[in-house]
């Protein structure tokens, strides 16, 4: 069930984001041989205030999001839409959903571990988005998605996972959407792998967290 869901939105103002985060002792699995459980619930806390941050700040954002089986630690300005655990394609397109009812058309939404991620970088996205009416943002790899831009009133099926930036793309095509790939530094960067925690200030950022 969608939690603190407002009664209205003002269009004239913006995209709002989406900002997906899994219950925070889960976060980062992959990274348990580097870090602490601990360790790794201070990374993920700390990456998603870098992200909510950077979304507050940006020109083109409106209100933030976050959906999560959780609220944690999140200030109580910001809303949570509940994920009910049956995957992040599935919490993203409820949310997506519940948001279109409120006559949202502009949406962004944008990984949770992007710790280099700034505001200037999430407006160049989003108007990417308006002018195409599609704008994703692949990972370091090319293959992935770390954040999209919905410029669009109509459902739209997430495709996050392998191979997912091809898939993104084949959906925006289906919807006969324009699609932009916007690639800059803070957009690109997840931290997944020992590799992304030994580029973070060269360890010395996570060494901070633990």
């Amino acid at each position: 069930m969608l939690c603190d869901l407002p009664q209205r939105l003002d269009r004239r103002l913006g995209c709002c984001a989406l900002i997906a985060v899994k219950q925070r002792v889960q976060g980062k699995g992959r990274l348990a041989p580097q870090l602490s459980v601990d360790a790794r619930v201070r990374l993920v806390r700390s990456m998603l205030a870098q992200v909510i941050g950077a979304a507050r700040g940006a020109q083109t954002v409106r209100q933030v999001f976050v959906v999560s089986p959780e609220r944690d630690t999140l200030a109580d300005d910001i809303p949570v839409l509940a994920d009910s655990g049956q995957g992040l394609n599935a919490a993203l397109t409820q949310a997506h959903r519940a948001l279109l009812e409120l006559g949202v058309r502009e949406l962004l939404v944008l990984h949770a571990d992007l710790p280099q991620l700034e505001s200037a970088e999430i407006d160049a996205l989003v108007r990417a988005g308006r002018a195409a009416g599609f704008a994703i943002a692949p990972d370091t790899a090319d293959v992935g998605s770390n954040a999209l831009c919905l410029a669009t009133g109509q459902p739209f099926q997430f495709q996050f996972g392998p191979d997912s930036k091809r898939l993104h793309l084949r959906e925006a095509q289906r919807l006969g959407l324009q699609a932009q790939v916007v690639r800059l530094p803070g957009l690109q960067f997840d931290v997944d792998t020992a590799a992304d925690l030994r580029r973070l200030e060269e360890g010395a950022w996570v060494r901070r967290q633990r």
